[in-house]
Order: structure tokens, then C-alpha cells, then sequence
């Protein structure tokens, strides 16, 4: 096996990678004009950091299939019609509502949303800042607070508009009747003692409800796209994402298609070319706000939840924005995006500059560009965290000192920091679980009203088998948050618990996390656990790792290895080493293959044959974990080949067949496992985590896949008794560390890894490292005083 490392460049973090845009309206090539995928196919992430929440492509094809956002072709644009699913049932829901995880997830959000919109009402004007500031970054700051007042943005960071911008029909709700706040900041705002605001009426689970878009309005969008040259199949979509009007909407503003997920910077200039004529060219105001804000979007899909400046105006001149100040300025001044001036004060920054007629220093800053969905939440998960960390209950002390007498060794350390601090950290391997879990048990069985909740069905299940919770007390996220699962809210909105228990929180996404944090009562404790060397999660952020990093609160470490040959294999590459572990019983077996058609026909081969007569272990007992769909050795070929050996079938149903293995994926970052029950005029009959799931006809294609292959995004916060890793031959750009140690600690017994990457493999356990994400949350948790 050749060792030696393979060479790649990569951009810097954070920026878009250069692209041609042979699209843009006005440009000679007319050919990449507008020709409309009919299903919204995947939209490839455009921000450097997507190897981290992006699957490898097919090799020939060129395809870029956006991991975080599986199912991101309609999930996100259909968020009113996901209600109509079958419902998911839980642990605990007994007398409650059931919902399946995306229905589940939805209603937290609408309910977080409502929560955001009064904090916005509340704020009274800009934050005082930024008086410090020098050069372009204070010209930026004049601009904002221009925009702010009223007047013209600064002309000496952003040109003058050469026409002035289309009128705009504001939507109907809280943002039309107010306008978006923009808050710069040459430094981090101190984060002040907490008090209690007034928290949302608690909202039942929604009962599942055919909302969507009116007929009539789906035919005017379908008469639209008819006359510019889309297909007609993406009226429902575009209907459901524009809302009512969204025909004219379209007509007046055709970049608008851009919202629309699936859908591209130079397949929407050939639809607007088709509408607009000679009117449509590179300049438009319209299109650089819609490729603006596409760019934000892909940003966020690759992780990030802001992009610096200097690589936002990049990335747009790069789609052929001629002037992409002025496409920033118009974003910002139209309110869909958010700006902030952060100090920088991370390692490596420039020391600050002594001012010319000032006594006190400049402070260097950089500036960020958000969406203000990902601005708010990140802004609302500092707040809640800060309230819990300045007010932890000093009620309840002989409680919490029963429970620690109830503990011994890490398990009771970790009882020693909650009982004393209202934010914990607390980080290990699988095994470390044992942990927390024995804190659930101590804390409930000393009457204190506390709860764990994990990212998925199965990590909650096996959470419930270890003997100190009995099976009591846990849940998931998505299901507490929507109120089908753990306790109930009191009169504030918040949640009836002293303690919250996320085992796996490197899986939380900045809008998930805010809304947790948001939930919790003053005084309750909040432990935060899991693996950081685990893949992150497939939404924006990067909250565990910002929470060590800002080390404003007490970590613990637990002590606990992960056991067997498979514990110490993995434990090797957190640290960057692959090593030869002995494993005498064959729990880990290499198996090289010189192509990806070997890798495939050695694949089946072991799941369907090796590992069951070796081990006992059944067929829906492996996993199959590849880096990418695409590919010949991708989740798609696998699944093809796996399902011709151990189900064959004709696929009667958009190519399924009961018994077949699934993976269902309702919303972006969300994979449910499971098995076809039946097809009928309802749609396709799933059993997901034991509850019956109901996919419609028309989302078949969008939300489910076969399942016997998954990607490790989809596969994190499971574990399987057997995993099988296919590496191939042309796997090598997406592999990293954090890669290989998720898919390899995925089986409990054995792990088999088909080996076609060769010296890749080793190199990337032993270079390539998490890809960084522009995030704020580290710098708003700066102000808060290290501890322990």
C-alpha cells in the first residue's frame, strides 16, 4: 500500500471557489442560458469548507451533491406543505401528539421565528460602535447607519445605485412593517447579566394540515416559467418558496427564480433573458441582490453563517457582477442581509495600530455579511448561553450535593460542575456517554426534572439502553423542541427543567441550538456533550467547537477509551495517526481493491455474504458508508448493486419496492433510516425508528433514497453492530480527518474498509483537518470570563 501523500490546493477559508459564469445575462456564451433541472436537482455548495458538508462527485459527470443539504432540492421550499407527513412516534409520547422529525422541527422553528421577530421590534436603534474605526471598515460603518436613517449608503465604500432600485412588494407579517436592524461592531458587544425576557406562548404540535400554495397561483407561476423557458414542474416549488403573488413576483423580478432551491446563478439569467429581453443584462440591481443572497445561502449550506466582505464581493464578481459594492450595498439597504464588524483577537490576527491623533489604538476588525435568519439566531444562542452561565440556580444545594454523592469518577466530576456552573461542556468517545447518562439517573432519582435528548432516533434508543437511565428521560431534539417529546412549558414558554442533557451537540446547528437554549427556564443547568472530533453538524455553525474555543465555561474531559480494536483504531486518528491495531477476532479487516468496480463487487459481497457468516450479524445490521452519491463506487451505484443482490425487485414505485432500505431525508441535515412498507394513492409507506412515515407521491424522488449505502453526513449519530467503509480510487479530495473518524467509529463489532484511496487515506488522517467555518458565536461569547 503506497503511503506517500498526494498534493491538492485548496482556497482559503471562506472563499468562493472561482467559477466562470458563462450565463451571465449579456455575456457572448448563450448556450449555459437557461435550462431548468425539472426535480430542483442539488445545488453545490460555492463556499471553500464544503468538503465538510459535501459529498465527493461523479467523476465523469462533474456532479456536486451539497451533503448538508440532502433533500435541500424541495425540503426548504416546501416547509408549509411537510405537515402533511405521518406522524413519528417517540419514547415518551404517550398521550401526545405524534410527528414525524421534520414536522417535529418545523413547528420549533416556526416558534423560534416568532420569538425572533418581537426581539427584533424591541431593538431601538444601532449599537454605538465602531467610533475607533478607520478606513474602508469605518466607510462601511457610515453606510450602514445611512442605511439605517434613511439616507444614501457612503459613496466612498459603495457606488451610487446608477438607477434606482424596482419597486418591491414587501410580504405580508412582522418584517413588512419593520425594517431589519443592521448591527456593525468594532468589538464584541459585552454581554450583560441576563434578564428574563418575555418568552413565547407555548404552541401545541400542529396537527398535520395540507397548507401550501393556492391553484391559481401555481398556474400563474407555471404560465411564467412556461414563457421563460422553465420547466413547468417547478411551479409548485417556486409557489410554495415566493408565497401568493409569486407569479408577478417573477414577471417583475425574474432573479427572484434564485430562491428557489436547486436552481443556479446562470440558469436563472437565461429564464430572465427569456422574460426581460433587452432589458436583462450583467448590471441589474435585481440580479446582484439575488446572487448575493444566493451565495449567503450556499455559504450557509457549507457550514458558515456569515462570509467575510473581501470574499462575498469575490465570489460575485466571480458570477459577473460588474460592481459587486454596489450588489452588497442594495442587499444590505433592501434589508435581506445583515452586516457586523467584528475585533479580531483570534491567534495570528494583526496587533492593533496606534490612531495619528488618537490616544487609544485601533482595534482590526473584519467584516461580515449574513443571512438574517443565521445573524439572529446566532446572536439569540449568545444571549440564552450567557444568561445561563451569569445565573445558575444556588437553589437545590443539598439536591445537587446528593446527586454528586451518588456518583463516583468522571461521572461524578461532571456532577460536581453542573451543581456549581449553569453551562457544562463535556467531550469524549462513545463510551464517555456512560457519563452523562449515569448524571440523568442520579439527578432524577434525587427528584430533580431533568432530561437527554439526542440528534437521532437510534442515539436516543441506545441512550435508553444504558442502565442508569432505565429507559426514562430521553428523547430527541426535534421532538422536544416541538413539544411531542419530554415535559411541558410553563407559563413563560419555557420548559419544566433543571436539567438538559445534549450528548451529542457537535451535531447542533446555530438555529437548533438557539432554540434549546431559548427553551431552558433561568437557573436550570444546561451539559453540552459529545465527540469534537466527530464531523460537524449539517447546518450553519459550529457550536460545540466555538463553545471549547471561547472556554467560557467548565470542560470535562471524560477518561473513558472506546473499547476493543475498533475503540483504539479510532482513537488513533482523532489525533492524527492511523495505526495497525491488532484485532484477533477480525473486528477490523482492510480489503484493497484496484477499482471502483472491485470496490463494488467486494462490497456486496461482504454485507451479503462475509460479515453474516463471520460475525452473525445480519444484512440490516451492516451500514455501507461511501464518501459521495455520485460516482461508480457512490451511495447511488452501492445501493443499485446492493439491492439487485439482497431485495431485487422492478422498483413499481419511483423505484422501490417493499422491504427495500431507505434513507429519508424530509429536511436538510435530517436522515431517518428505515424500510418501504407499501406504496398506494397516498404515497410511499415508510417504518423509520419504528413509526409509520407517509411520504406524498410528488416528494418520493426529493426525500427518499435507497438506504443499504449512506454518506457519513447521514450516517453520524448512529451506530450499526457492523460498518463497512468503501473508500475509492477517486474519493481522495473529499476525505479529512474528521471523515474517517466519524465512518470508521460507525460499527460497533466489526468494521470493514474496501481500500481503493491508497496513500489518500493516510494523508488525510494525518493532515487534512476540520474545514474552517466563518461563524460570530466564539466572538460574542469573548466578553465572558473563562472558567475552570
Amino acid at each position: 500500500m503506497s503511503t506517500e501523500p498526494e498534493t491538492t490546493e485548496e482556497t482559503g477559508p471562506g472563499t468562493p471557489e472561482a467559477q466562470d459564469a458563462p450565463g451571465t445575462p449579456g455575456a457572448p456564451d448563450e448556450a449555459a442560458g437557461g435550462e431548468l433541472a425539472a426535480d430542483g436537482g442539488d445545488g453545490a455548495a460555492e463556499v471553500s469548507g464544503a468538503a465538510e458538508t459535501s459529498e465527493v462527485t461523479d467523476g465523469g459527470a462533474g456532479e456536486e451533491t451539497a451533503e448538508s443539504a440532502e433533500g435541500a432540492g424541495s425540503a426548504e421550499a416546501t416547509e408549509a406543505t411537510e405537515a402533511t407527513e405521518a406522524t413519528e412516534a417517540t419514547a415518551d409520547g404517550a398521550g401526545k401528539p405524534e410527528l414525524s422529525e421534520a414536522a417535529a422541527e418545523l413547528a420549533a422553528q416556526r416558534v423560534e421565528r416568532e420569538r425572533i421577530e418581537r426581539r427584533r421590534a424591541e431593538r431601538d436603534g444601532p449599537v454605538e460602535s465602531g467610533a475607533k474605526l478607520s478606513g474602508k471598515a469605518a466607510d462601511l460603518l457610515a453606510a450602514v447607519r445611512a442605511v439605517e436613517a434613511g439616507g444614501k449608503p457612503a459613496s466612498t465604500v459603495f457606488a451610487a445605485p446608477s438607477r434606482p432600485a424596482p419597486e418591491r412588494t414587501p410580504e405580508p407579517g412582522p418584517a413588512a412593517t419593520a425594517a431589519a436592524p443592521v448591527r456593525p461592531a468594532s468589538e464584541p458587544e459585552p454581554v450583560p447579566v441576563p434578564v428574563r425576557q418575555e418568552r413565547p406562548t407555548p404552541v401545541p404540535a400542529p396537527a398535520p394540515s395540507p397548507a401550501g400554495p393556492s391553484p391559481r397561483t401555481v398556474d400563474a407561476v407555471r404560465r411564467v416559467l412556461a414563457e421563460g423557458g422553465a420547466p413547468e414542474a417547478l411551479g409548485q416549488q417556486a409557489a410554495v418558496t415566493l408565497g401568493e403573488g409569486a407569479g408577478e413576483l417573477l414577471r417583475t423580478d425574474p432573479w427572484q427564480l434564485l430562491r428557489v432551491p436547486g436552481v443556479r446563478p446562470e440558469q436563472a439569467d437565461g429564464f430572465a433573458r427569456a422574460l426581460l429581453g433587452a432589458e436583462c443584462g450583467p448590471q441589474d440591481e435585481r440580479r446582484g441582490r439575488a446572487v448575493t443572497v444566493w451565495l449567503l445561502e450556499q455559504a450557509a449550506l457549507a457550514g458558515h453563517t456569515a462570509l467575510e466582505a473581501p470574499a462575498l464581493t469575490a465570489a460575485l464578481a466571480q458570477r459577473g457582477v460588474p460592481d459587486p459594492d454596489e450588489a452588497v450595498q442594495s442587499t444590505l439597504a433592501e434589508g435581506e442581509a445583515l452586516v457586523f464588524e467584528d475585533a479580531l483577537e483570534e491567534p495570528g490576527a494583526p496587533a492593533a495600530q496606534p490612531a495619528d491623533d488618537e490616544e487609544e489604538a485601533e482595534r482590526p476588525v473584519r467584516v461580515l455579511i449574513a443571512l438574517e435568519r443565521y445573524a439572529m439566531a446566532e446572536e439569540s444562542l449568545a444571549d440564552g448561553l450567557a444568561r445561563l452561565i451569569n445565573s445558575p440556580s444556588q437553589d437545590g444545594k443539598e439536591t445537587w450535593a446528593q446527586v454528586v454523592a451518588a456518583l463516583s469518577g468522571g461521572a461524578a466530576e461532571l456532577a460536581r460542575a453542573v451543581a456549581g456552573h449553569g453551562l457544562v461542556l463535556h467531550t469524549g468517545g462513545d463510551a464517555s456517554r456512560a457519563e452523562p447518562a449515569a448524571l440523568l439517573g442520579a439527578a432524577r432519582d434525587a427528584g430533580l426534572r431533568a432530561l437527554s435528548v439526542c440528534h437521532t432516533a437510534d442515539g436516543r434508543d441506545r441512550l435508553a439502553a444504558l442502565p442508569p437511565t432505565r429507559g426514562a428521560g430521553v428523547g430527541t431534539v426535534a421532538g422536544l423542541l416541538a413539544g411531542a417529546e419530554g415535559p411541558g412549558r410553563d407559563g413563560d414558554g419555557a420548559l419544566e427543567l433543571d436539567l438538559l442533557i445534549v450528548p451529542d451537540a457537535p451535531q447542533l446547528d446555530v438555529e437548533s441550538a438557539a432554540m434549546l437554549v431559548e427553551s431552558l427556564p433561568d437557573g436550570a443547568r444546561l451539559v453540552l456533550g459529545g465527540d469534537p472530533a466527530l464531523l460537524w453538524s449539517a447546518g450553519p455553525g459550529r457550536v460545540f467547537a466555538d463553545l471549547l474555543a471561547a472556554r467560557a465555561c467548565p470542560q470535562i474531559a471524560s477518561r473513558l477509551p472506546d473499547p476493543g480494536p475498533i475503540g483504539e483504531l479510532v482513537s488513533g486518528i482523532g489525533i492524527g495517526e492511523l495505526n495497525q491495531v491488532e484485532a484477533p477476532g477480525k473486528e477490523v479487516v482492510i480489503v484493497p481493491v484496484r477499482d471502483a468496480g472491485e470496490a463494488v463487487h467486494r462490497t456486496v459481497q461482504l454485507v451479503a455474504d462475509s460479515v453474516p457468516r463471520a460475525f452473525g450479524v445480519p444484512v440490516e445490521g451492516t451500514v455501507v458508508i461511501t464518501p459521495g452519491h455520485g460516482g461508480a463506487a457512490g451511495t447511488r451505484a452501492l445501493n443499485a448493486a446492493l439491492k439487485e443482490r439482497l431485495n431485487p425487485g422492478p422498483g413499481r414505485f419511483g423505484g422501490f419496492d417493499p422491504d427495500d432500505r431507505i434513507a429519508y431525508s424530509p429536511a436538510p441535515g435530517r436522515t431517518l433510516p428505515g424500510t418501504v412498507v407499501k406504496a398506494d394513492a397516498e404515497g410511499l409507506h415508510l417504518s423509520c425508528a419504528g413509526a409509520p412515515v407517509v411520504v406524498p407521491r410528488e416528494r418520493v424522488e426529493a426525500w427518499v433514497r435507497h438506504g443499504w449505502a449512506l454518506t457519513a453526513h447521514q450516517a453520524v449519530g448512529g451506530r450499526w453492530p457492523a460498518a463497512v467503509v468503501v473508500l475509492p480510487g477517486d474519493a481522495a479530495q473529499a476525505l479529512s480527518r474528521p471523515w474517517v473518524y466519524t465512518a470508521f467509529g460507525r460499527g460497533e463489532r466489526h468494521l470493514s474498509v474496501v481500500q481503493g484511496a491508497e496513500g489518500a487515506l493516510p494523508r488525510a488522517v494525518a493532515e487534512i483537518p476540520a474545514k474552517p467555518r466563518t461563524t460570530r458565536l466564539a466572538t460574542l461569547l469573548r466578553p465572558q470570563s473563562p472558567t475552570g
